[in-house]
C-alpha cells in the first residue's frame, strides 16, 4: 500500500513537471494586425528621429502557423498600384528567401528563425548591389527580435550590422494590436 502510495505521488510530480515543460515550451503566436505605437519612441512616430524602427511599415499584419511566419505591410501609396510587401520566414530553422523589387533592382533577403524563449529572432542577410560600384554584392546583416509585452503589444527590436565600416544600431518599435 506504501509503494502504491509513492508511485501515485512519483507519477503525479512527474506529471506536473512535464505540464510545466510542456507549457514553456509553447511559442507564443503573433499573429494580427499591428500598428506602431505613437508612444514607443521620443519621435512619436513609432521610430526614432533618424532610425527605420523595425524596418517594416505600419499597419503590419503577422500570419503565423506551425510552420511559417508571414510578415506582410503596404510599402508604396495606393496610387502606385503595388501589392504590400511580403516576406515568409521558415519556423523550423531553414533558411528562406524573399526577394523586394525596390529602387534599383531586385534585393534578395535570405533569412534563418530561430526562439530564444518566447522570443523569435529573425536574422536576415541582405543581399545588394555594392555602391562603390565595382560590381561585386555587399551583404549586410539585420536581426529582429519579436517578443510580447503583452497580448496586445508586440516588440520589435531591430539590430544593423555596421556598414562599410559604420558602427552597429539598434532601434525598438512597439505595436499595438488593431
Amino acid at each position: 500500500m506504501r509503494r502504491l502510495g509513492s508511485i501515485r505521488l512519483v507519477s503525479a510530480l512527474l506529471g506536473i513537471h512535464l505540464g510545466a515543460a510542456a507549457m514553456q515550451a509553447q511559442e507564443p503566436s503573433f499573429a494580427g494586425r499591428w500598428a506602431a505605437a505613437p508612444d514607443s519612441t521620443p519621435s512619436g512616430r513609432g521610430a526614432a528621429t533618424g532610425s527605420p524602427g523595425s524596418g517594416w511599415g505600419t499597419p503590419l499584419t503577422i500570419t503565423q502557423n506551425s510552420k511559417q511566419l508571414i510578415v506582410e505591410y503596404p510599402f508604396f501609396s495606393r496610387y502606385d498600384m503595388q501589392p504590400p510587401l511580403k516576406f515568409t520566414y521558415a519556423l523550423d530553422g531553414s533558411q528562406t528567401r524573399n526577394e523586394v523589387m525596390l529602387g534599383n533592382g531586385v534585393q534578395t533577403q535570405l533569412s534563418r528563425v530561430a526562439w530564444n524563449g518566447a522570443t523569435l529572432v529573425i536574422t536576415t542577410v541582405h543581399v545588394m548591389a555594392n555602391p562603390s560600384g565595382a560590381g561585386d554584392s555587399l551583404r549586410v546583416e539585420v536581426t529582429q527580435r519579436l517578443s510580447l509585452e503583452s497580448p496586445t503589444r508586440l516588440i520589435a527590436e531591430t539590430t544593423r550590422a555596421g556598414v562599410l565600416g559604420g558602427q552597429p544600431t539598434t532601434s525598438r518599435t512597439a505595436y499595438t494590436k488593431q
